[in-house]
Formats: structure tokens, sequence, C-alpha cells
């Protein structure tokens, strides 16, 4: 791995260790096979203690990791004849989100999500994947056309948050991403949103706005980042590790408030280490969901969509 997470260093020291031996061994007359399948053993034991108790923070580490697959890996491995399409048709065309049509199943459906970059170069282009108004408009229209030919949206939520730049400010940054959340509340086709990294802020809920929400495991979803609330409440933005064990971010946290309807699963060590079996866990969700929601009137989805929204949240009546 090119990144290494803070809570994975003492697997990677094994990791080294039991290669070191298998090295050794290959080049000289000494058998440690025993001591090799001994250091083994403690390292799936290891494994399964770190990876199966992740604190919030380590979940949003997860989530940041240079190396998770974004929506255009998920997009190649899950669809068919995919054509992408840019522009808003009122200013520009905007790289932090993807959107066109494909075949899901031999069904046509349209998919849009954000994209982050895999090195400094494309994080440029795409603007590290937060997206400007013309991203949201893209996605708008494609969602409107995606209503008038009948066919089911899928929405992969990957962003730190919209761009809080002056110049998307200028050409109404707010505005497009309130239009999207009212668009999306009423369109006559069924919406599945994934959260496949981070989901932050008003930047994922512009594509928030569906019929089911599922997040996979080690993704998050927040109206503010963790250093952001950290800054906000303490005045310390080094002190996020602590605002993420008390903001319930978490998959698992949004499953058990009732704000997310799956948990996708991931592999042993987070969806980088193995693309294809995430893509696999995905493809069975959706499946699932697209299946379900066809099922149902338009009008009874519209009126199912609308209780969803209604419901989040919990308070007390003093």
């Amino acid at each position: 791995m090119k990144q290494v997470l803070e809570f994975e260093k003492p697997i990677v020291s094994l990791k080294e260790k039991i290669a070191e031996l298998k090295e050794f061994t290959k080049h000289s007359d000494i058998d440690l096979s025993e001591e090799v399948s001994t250091l083994e053993r403690r390292l799936a034991h290891l494994e399964d203690e770190i990876y199966g108790n992740l604190k919030p923070w380590d979940r949003v580490q997860m989530a940041r990791h240079q190396e998770r697959p974004t929506t255009l890996d998920y997009i190649d491995e899950i669809f068919t004849e995919f054509i992408e399409f840019h522009g808003d048709r009122a200013f520009g065309d905007d790289e932090a989100i993807v959107a066109g049509v494909a075949y899901y199943k031999d069904n046509p459906v349209t998919v849009i999500g954000h994209q982050r970059g895999r090195d400094t170069k494309e994080n440029i282009r795409r603007n590290f994947g937060m997206p400007h108004p013309e991203g949201y408009r893209k996605a708008l229209r494609h969602m409107k056309q995606a209503e008038k030919f009948n066919r089911p949206i899928i929405c992969f939520i990957d962003t730190k948050g919209a761009h809080p730049g002056k110049e998307a400010e200028e050409r109404g940054q707010s505005e497009a991403i309130a239009r999207n959340l009212v668009e999306m509340a009423g369109l006559k086709i069924p919406i599945i949103c994934i959260v496949i990294g981070e989901g932050g802020s008003g930047g994922a809920l512009a594509l928030g706005v569906g019929d089911y929400i599922h997040m996979l495991e080690n993704s998050t979803y927040s109206v503010i980042s963790p250093e952001g609330a950290a800054a906000l409440l303490w005045k310390d933005s080094a002190l996020a590790k602590n605002a993420a064990e008390s903001m319930r971010i978490t998959s698992y946290d949004l499953h058990e408030l009732e704000i997310i309807d799956k948990i996708i699963p991931e592999p042993k060590g987070g969806a980088h280490r193995n693309m294809k079996q995430q893509a696999e866990n995905i493809d069975i969700i959706l499946e699932q969901s697209i299946k379900k929601l066809r099922e149902i009137p338009i009008d009874d989805l519209l009126e199912k969509r609308w209780e969803k929204y209604k419901q989040i949240g919990d308070y007390i009546e003093s």
C-alpha cells in the first residue's frame, strides 16, 4: 500500500517481518516455515482485532484513503456501456462530478457521482472532488433527463463538501444545492444514493435525496467535517478525533439513527484492499434496491420518500 494509516502500522510491521523470514528461508538452508506459520496466525488474529474494532476516527481516515475506489472505478466494475456527458448548458463543465447513462443488468440507468483524483494533477483538475454550482446543475440536468426516459438514478457520494470559493458563491452555490434537494424530492423515478467515501455537508446532500440511502461500511456522512466541527466547537481543529467520536458520522451510527437504509460491508482492511469484491458487495445491494423500488407505484414511491425524510431525527417534547 502507498498509504499506511496509523492504526495499521502494527499489521504492516508484522507483514514485513513475515516477508523477511520467507526471504531468508528461500536463500538459506535454515527452515523457518514453522515460525512463519506462527506469525501468519498472529497476523490474522491482529487484523481481526484491529479491523473489527475501528474507532470513528479510524473510519474517517479509511474513508479518506488515497487509494479508496472512486465513482469511475465502480462504474467500470458494475455498469456496462457507460457514456459520460459534460456541461450544465449554462456555464461550463465541472469534473468534480461525473454523470451519464449506462446499462445495469441490461437495463438503462443514469449514474451520477462525485469524482476525486488519484494524484495531485488529477485532484487539481477535479478540484479534489468538491463541485462548483455547474457540477450540481449538470447532475440535475441528467436527473431530469432520467425522469423523462424513466431511468432509475444511482448517485455515488464522495466529497468533503461543495467548493467554498468566491467564484462558486458568485455562480450561486447555495441555490444550486437547494435546487437539487427540491427537485430530487419530487422526481418520479427510483433514486438510490450510496456513500462510498466521505459524505460532507451540502456538497453531499445535493446528490443525497433518494428512496434508499446506503453507505459503505467505512464511509462517513455528516453536516461538517470533524476538523470543521472541532474548530467551531473548541476553536482547535486538532481535536478532530474527539469531534468524530461525538458526531456519530459512521455508517453504524447513521444506521442506528435510521438515517441510512443499509450498510454495505467492506473487505477486511477497507474497500481499497479488494476493489472487485467491494464492487460485488455494492452490486448485490443495488440489484435488490432497484427491484424493490420498481415494484412500487410512482405516487406511493413519492409518498414514501417524503415520509422517509420527514421522520429523520430524534427529539423530546417538553
